[in-house]
């Protein structure tokens, strides 16, 4: 707080005696105003003349600036602030590396108007990095290991982020501190600490010789694994999990990692997988008493793998409403159960204007191996550009893998009831097997701007073994992300499927092509190029689609793209005669993925057509 000065409380005085000794209303109007002035404290302004950086530093940091529109400030208050401004400009710019900086600060006193302060600093040549002693204490190899699980101190070293030649700025000086610590906590030495730190700055040199030292303390391994929390379900969707062994070697990313894969089992509202440090604790409490021998075994006494958890509650219902431009309306109901005959089951009932689905999935706890294998069933009608299909199905999946690369493998016995315009009903069943195969490599999962994602699919039913028509089908899509600057990306899309088979009839119509739509050919309605017939579009043998976008981004949230897509089905590859569609959207960074919305003009039906699409689905 900035007490009310001397000059402030006489002006106060002189101006009520005059009120007493004339007693006039006039002057009790200007007592208020001249009060009220007061109140307010004295307006002033700041004018610092420096290089951008360091006129940056000063605005967000000066006393001047802070203290600016204080009621609190009189003339007299802000000549003291004026005259230690010089030495306040010293000690921030030091922090940006400027050691020798010529500063004045003045106050124009003659001015009857609001005050300014005029501040002028030249920060002159930086203070910049000179020799760098990096003393590494401990990791010394161990000669039961190769040479390639030698924890790499050459590495560590190569990795200094502060390098010779560079600025010294404080901020860089104790972030590189923090993060050659933490690299080395983070694998193997958890007890590794920093025993000394110095910057020496020679001015006249304008040179900072930096000296660190780090002491690695024990290498530390894993232990026995112990879980805390389970009570409803079986221990397995813990353990299967765990890819961590007695006798490795301590990770962060490691723990980290099985935290994750955790998480995403939906056993669980919350999850903590640490090593459990209480060892660590009480071995020092006891080092006191122990032989230098026995601290030392204590020191390399494993950590326990220690897995806290809190279980979602076993069962859980929702319901939800919404709309999509593809398929329309639509309302949901969901019933999600963890522990059926110990599977986690999870079923819906979906209602939109083009389709209407049913589906329940068990899935069985992760195999050590690392395969997520599940059963189910479902019942879908659909009625999409005349075509009319009803679709029952058993399944078996196996899935495994990463997120940068996963695999499945699908063994789907189908039921097909199909009615296209005035042709009579069909019926067909089908027992296609097929696998599939997603690479990543984005530099984020959620909001991509840089990197590829691919998938492809190969399978058909090739036995007679309730199958109508035997097939053999191939599908491919790939997207490209490209950034071609701070504010702007190019987005390229394609697919490509062929079916062959002596027949079409007896195929299921979810193995056949279409395209058109949110995530295909925008201008056009859902799944709407195809192969017409009888006044209805139906699939085709043959697909083949691409899109081009540009994006910019105004905000780091939002942003506008321009667009070009192009594609159809058909039954040959000369029917693929491609439907153009084009226009521009809006894009936004929402807390749950990107939202897209865009205006489509499809050139061969000649007509616009909005599209939204939630999200990054591949």
């Amino acid at each position: 707080m900035l007490p009310a000065s001397p000059a402030k409380k006489r002006a106060g005085s002189r101006i009520l005696a005059q009120v007493v000794a004339k007693g006039s209303c006039g002057l009790a109007a200007a007592l208020l105003a001249t009060v009220a002035q007061a109140a307010q404290g004295l307006k002033y302004e700041v004018r610092i003349d420096a290089p951008g950086d360091v006129r940056e530093l000063l605005e967000q940091n000066l006393d001047l600036v802070r203290f600016r529109g204080n009621d609190r400030i009189d003339r007299e208050q802000l000549q003291r602030l004026v005259r230690v401004t010089p030495e306040q400009v010293r000690t921030l710019v030091a922090t940006d590396g400027y050691y020798s900086p010529q500063v004045s600060a003045t106050l124009d006193r003659e001015s009857s108007q609001t005050p300014v302060v005029q501040v002028k600093v030249t920060p002159g040549e930086p203070v910049r990095v000179g020799e760098i002693d990096l003393t590494l204490q401990g990791f010394a190899p161990n000669p039961d290991q190769p040479a390639d699980k030698q924890f790499d101190v050459n590495a560590l070293k190569a990795g200094w982020p502060l390098k010779k030649g560079e600025v010294f700025r404080q901020n860089e000086w104790e972030s590189a501190k923090r993060a050659i610590l933490r690299s080395v906590v983070q694998t193997r030495y958890p007890r590794a600490q920093l025993v000394e730190s110095q910057a020496t700055v020679d001015p006249e040199q304008r040179l900072a010789n930096l000296k660190v030292v780090i002491d690695s303390g024990p290498e530390m391994r894993f232990g026995d694994l112990r879980i805390e929390g389970l009570k409803r379900y079986p221990d397995t969707v813990v353990r299967n999990l765990n890819q961590i062994h007695p006798g490795d070697y301590y990770s962060e990313a490691a723990l980290q990692s099985y935290q994750s894969r955790l998480q995403d089992t939906g056993y669980f509202a919350s999850v903590e997988v640490s090593a459990d440090t209480s060892a660590i604790l009480n071995e020092q409490l006891d080092a006191a008493a122990m032989t230098p021998e026995q601290n030392a075994n204590a020191s390399m006494a494993p950590l326990p793998l220690l897995v806290r958890v809190v279980e979602n509650k076993r069962k859980n219902v929702s319901a939800g409403v919404g709309y999509s431009t593809n398929t329309g309306n639509r309302a949901s109901l969901t019933y999600d159960d963890l522990s059926v005959f110990g599977l986690r089951m999870k079923s819906a009932l979906t209602l939109e204007t083009k389709k209407q689905t049913a589906t329940s999935n068990f899935y069985f706890p992760v195999t050590p191996e690392g395969y997520n294998d599940s059963v189910g069933a479902s019942f879908e009608r659909s009625d999409i550009s005349g075509e009319v299909t009803s679709v029952a199905s058993l399944a078996a999946k196996r899935a495994w893998g990463t997120p940068l690369l996963e695999r499945n493998l699908t063994l789907e016995l189908l039921t097909e009831t199909k009615t296209v315009g005035g042709i009579p009903s069909s019926q067909s069943k089908s027992l296609p097997l097929t696998y599939g195969v997603t690479w990543r490599k984005l530099d984020n999962l959620l909001f991509p701007t840089k990197g590829y994602a691919l998938n492809a699919q190969v399978g058909g039913a090739l036995l007679p073994i309730l199958t109508d028509e035997k097939f053999i089908r191939g599908y491919a899509r790939g997207v490209l992300y490209m950034p071609l600057g701070a504010s702007s990306n190019a987005i390229f899309r394609s697919e490509l499927g062929g079916l062959a088979s002596g027949s079409k009839n007896g195929v299921p119509a979810v193995y056949l092509f279409r395209a058109g739509g949110d995530q295909s050919v925008r201008g056009y309605g859902y799944q709407e190029l195809g192969v017409p017939l009888d006044g209805a579009i139906t699939g085709g043998r043959y697909l083949a689609t691409a899109s081009a976008e540009y994006q910019y981004w105004f905000k780091p949230q939002y942003g506008a793209a321009v667009f070009y897509d192009a594609g159809n089905a058909g039954d040959t590859i000369s029917a693929l005669h491609p439907k153009s569609g084009y226009g521009v959207g809006g894009r936004w960074k929402s807390p749950v993925g990107p939202i897209n919305v865009d205006v489509a003009y499809g050139h061969a039906v000649r007509k616009y057509r909005l599209h939204f699409s939630l999200g990054f689905t591949f």
